[in-house]
Order: C-alpha cells, then sequence, then structure tokens
C-alpha cells in the first residue's frame, strides 16, 4: 500500500497531513460535521514520486471533515512597566477547529 502525503496551507501555517490523521488548526467558519476541502497543497509525495507546487500543485485536493469548533487553554498576558505604575494582566483562549483528514485527491 502506497503511503500518500501532502502538505497543505490554512490560516497562515503549514500542516503535513495523511488519511485518518486528526489535526487542529485555526478556525474556519465551517460546521461541525461539515465535509469540505483544502484547495491550497503545497506538496503531494505518492509512494516514491514526490510533486512540489510552484507554489500550488494544480489538480490536488484534500478532503476533511469538521469534528469539533473550541478554544484552546488560557494563557495569561501580563505587562508592566517598573517605576511607571503600568500593569496591565489579559488573558486569551486561541480559537480553533479539530479537522480529520478523509482523503488526498489527485
Amino acid at each position: 500500500m502506497e503511503e500518500t502525503l501532502a502538505v497543505i496551507k490554512t490560516g497562515g501555517k503549514q500542516y503535513l497531513v495523511k488519511p485518518g490523521e486528526k489535526i487542529d488548526i485555526e478556525k474556519i467558519p465551517q460546521k461541525e460535521g461539515e465535509e469540505f476541502f483544502f484547495e491550497e497543497v503545497l506538496l503531494l509525495k505518492k509512494g516514491k514520486e514526490v510533486k512540489i507546487g510552484k507554489p500550488l500543485l494544480e489538480d490536488v485536493k484534500v478532503k476533511a471533515k469538521v469534528l469539533e469548533q473550541g478554544k484552546g487553554e488560557k494563557i495569561i498576558v501580563f505587562k508592566h512597566k517598573r517605576r511607571k505604575r503600568y500593569k496591565v494582566k489579559k488573558g486569551h483562549r486561541q480559537p480553533y477547529t479539530k479537522v480529520e483528514i478523509l482523503e488526498i485527491l489527485a
């Protein structure tokens, strides 16, 4: 069985994916349970054959399914300027989307 891998670009980041894999990406507008395609594929590896896009590959899509929409762990952002009586404490939770890669269509 040939192993198929692809490098996709979404949310300003690149991810190496293969069918059956579950990844967390930047939040996208799709609903839970909805299937969609990643159009921006940068690299495709099928067996020993490797195709590299310049910058993107034509006619290659990655089919995925949204598993959940959520928020990450809270991080604390603390700013302080010494001797100026300036302190700011903020919390932040980054939204994410968990997706499952269903197949790579070449």
